[in-house]
């Protein structure tokens, strides 16, 4: 109850600094600011923030209220530079990259995929397995050899075969 009691003893005591200070505040505001209305506008956001103090002690209400609202200036500023970068004309930071790739790089890529999928269906089993065992399951020509049932060499010239192939169609593509 007596804690209550001092911060609304507070309250009162900044509310009252806060009205005979008004008029400094806003001329403080407005020499921010050059604008009257946004001077008005932060005035009131300092008020707001000031009804919401509690457990400070503030040894000089005046030099507090005039911190607050210069505090404020420089969030108003910070956030009005954020948006005119958002909105700019200009060419956007060199830092911000948007690696997704872009609408025509997704068809162009998904257009080779369906190429190579072909080209994929048109080889034999055998040179077909040996190109996905090496590229899609990482097998050794040793480990591919002993599954096909063939020799190292085989697997060499199924995975030549396939690629050369593979090649040949997506070079045939892109005429």
């Amino acid at each position: 109850m007596v804690i209550r009691m001092a911060e609304r003893g507070k309250r009162a005591r900044l509310a009252g600094s806060f009205q005979r200070h008004y008029q400094d505040l806003l001329r403080f505001l407005f020499h921010r600011t050059g604008d009257m209305n946004d001077a008005a506008d932060l005035a009131q956001d300092t008020w707001v923030r000031l009804s919401r103090v509690q457990d400070q002690a503030i040894e000089n209400d005046r030099a507090y209220i005039f911190r607050v609202a210069g505090n404020l200036v420089l969030d108003a500023h910070r956030r009005s530079v954020r948006r005119a970068g958002w909105f700019s004309d200009e060419e956007p930071d060199k830092g911000i990259v948007d690696h997704a790739p872009s609408q025509e790089r997704l068809a162009i890529d998904r257009d080779h995929l369906t190429r190579l999928d072909a080209a994929l269906l048109e080889l034999p089993v055998k040179a077909r397995l040996a190109l996905m065992m090496l590229r899609v399951d990482g097998l050794s020509y040793a480990e591919i050899a002993a599954r096909l049932g063939v020799s190292e060499s085989m697997v060499g010239k199924y995975i030549m075969q396939a690629v050369r192939h593979c090649r040949d169609r997506a070079e045939w593509g892109d005429e």
